[in-house]
């Protein structure tokens, strides 16, 4: 090889480090720029309003804690909060046919609260299955609007709500859920007995261990409008601080 072959050989070869370092550079850097775009990008909320009906106030299906009136106040504060801010309502009515004894379609006991119906929604979805994506147009209507990230409130935690949250993670959503604008009541069967408090503060801490950043609304209501953000954890650390605490 002559001298001005290995010149350009070197200058070729030097071209080709130059390049492909900055190539490395570049896809390392995509992660981090990408992690940083989601942390700065502002949620697409919609709330969800799941069977806030008179069967569940002084209806066949009293929820017990937290005091219904207390949660139903909050419902209506989280709907208030969120139409002031440009936050969708989506409101779930559960129908059941007329034959059945509680939520049967024509009843009083199977109408939305007053709560829910003085304040309107941007969406109604009836549903006939415990989890709000069943057999409803719930998915489609929040793809179409490009939501991102969905705020639980009402009834029951245990049962609609829970079922709701985890349709919801595994379709690939965030979920919020407001510990103070929900309820349970108590159950006894076969299987062993739990009161309303009970039912509902371990269904808060199961959310809150993976499924779902867990607050009150008065806690939301500050974020929404820009103080704060949702606090996460996750099912080690839930775990990890239990052990710790010896409890």
């Amino acid at each position: 090889m002559n001298r001005g072959m290995f010149r350009l050989a070197v200058v070729l070869l030097s071209l080709v480090m130059i390049i492909g370092s900055l190539v490395s550079q570049t896809i390392a850097a995509e992660p981090a720029a990408q992690e940083k775009s989601m942390k700065n990008t502002k949620p697409r909320r919609a709330l969800i309003v799941i069977d806030v009906q008179n069967e569940y106030d002084g209806g066949g299906l009293p929820i017990e804690y937290p005091q219904v009136g207390q949660s139903l106040a909050n419902i209506g504060r989280a709907m208030d909060a969120a139409k002031a801010v440009g936050i969708p309502v989506i409101v779930v009515q559960n129908v059941a046919p007329s034959s059945s004894p509680i939520f049967a379609e024509g009843t009083h006991g199977a109408e939305l609260h007053q709560v829910v119906r003085s304040r309107g929604w941007d969406h109604l979805v009836q549903k006939k299955l415990p989890g709000s994506f069943s057999g409803t147009d719930l998915e489609a209507w929040l793809r179409k609007n490009r939501v991102d990230t969905l705020v639980i409130v009402g009834y029951m935690t245990h049962n609609c709500d829970a079922a709701t949250v985890i349709q919801a993670v595994h379709a690939g959503y965030a979920v919020e859920f407001l510990s103070d604008a929900s309820g349970s009541l108590p159950y006894r069967n076969r299987a062993g007995q739990a009161t309303a408090e009970e039912m509902h503060r371990v269904f808060m801490v199961v959310m809150q261990s993976r499924f779902a950043a867990v607050m009150s609304t008065e806690e939301w209501i500050g974020i929404v409008n820009g103080n704060g953000v949702p606090v996460r954890d996750n099912i080690l650390e839930s775990n990890r601080q239990a052990r710790l605490s010896g409890k």
